[in-house]
């Protein structure tokens, strides 16, 4: 889709920009463990990609019983997280060079993000990511979660970009929703590649069925750009 203005560019983190969720699986494993719930397995976490850790968590408590507050649970998965991503957190290689060619071509470009503000900072500061993002926005920053448009909204906000030229990446299907309820264009590249024909995905302007697999930073600069 060729555009006579430069766009700015909103990525989710965790599953879009860098392949977190397994590190974020483990840490609720583990918080739920504690509190004896056992069997949580990979494929109950997926239910949850896209939603805020805060909403997450407060699903899951209510929904196995747990008696610990929110704000406990979420400190304890916070802190178990960011043990794993200072060791094993890995930038997908395609976004990678899709987000050098938008930073040397000058786009302004934002991370807004479900996850808390020191995961935020944690991840992009060890992927190298932290050189190219100046505007960052965190779910704790805003009043709703996705699939609410509060993060993309504010993160226009902070780049001083009107919503309708503003275009997210997201692999979620909450994270699209919020795209388009916030007046924005969406890329989507679904994690759990199962997802793809999931209606919340129906919004977006392009899609990569084959997730991370498929995506390539040539088509969708492309896509944004025209052909250059």
């Amino acid at each position: 889709m060729s555009t006579s203005y430069t766009p700015a560019v909103i990525f989710d983190l965790d599953g879009t920009l860098v392949d977190s969720e397994p590190n974020y699986y483990e840490a609720g494993r583990q918080v739920l463990a504690q509190h004896g719930v056992t069997g949580f397995t990979w494929e109950h976490h997926t239910r949850f990609i896209g939603i805020g850790t805060r909403e997450t968590l407060a699903a899951l408590r209510e929904e196995y019983g747990i008696d610990a507050p929110v704000d406990e649970l979420l400190a304890e998965k916070n802190r178990l997280y960011l043990e794993r991503v200072r060791t094993s957190t890995e930038v997908f290689p395609q976004m990678r060079k899709f987000v050098e060619r938008l930073h040397t071509e000058g786009v302004p470009m934002a991370v807004a993000s479900g996850s808390s503000r020191a995961a935020i900072d944690m991840a992009l500061t060890v992927t190298g990511l932290d050189g190219y993002f100046t505007t960052t926005v965190s779910a704790e920053e805003v009043a709703h979660g996705k699939p609410r448009p509060d993060v993309f909204l504010e993160a226009a906000r902070r780049l001083g970009t009107a919503p309708a030229g503003c275009v997210v990446l997201e692999d979620a299907g909450p994270g699209a929703v919020a795209a388009h309820a916030a007046g924005m264009r969406c890329i989507a590249i679904p994690y759990v590649r199962t997802t793809a024909a999931d209606p919340e995905f129906a919004t977006a302007g392009l899609l990569f069925p084959g997730g991370q697999r498929e995506f390539t930073a040539q088509a969708a600069y492309t896509w944004l750009f025209g052909a250059r």
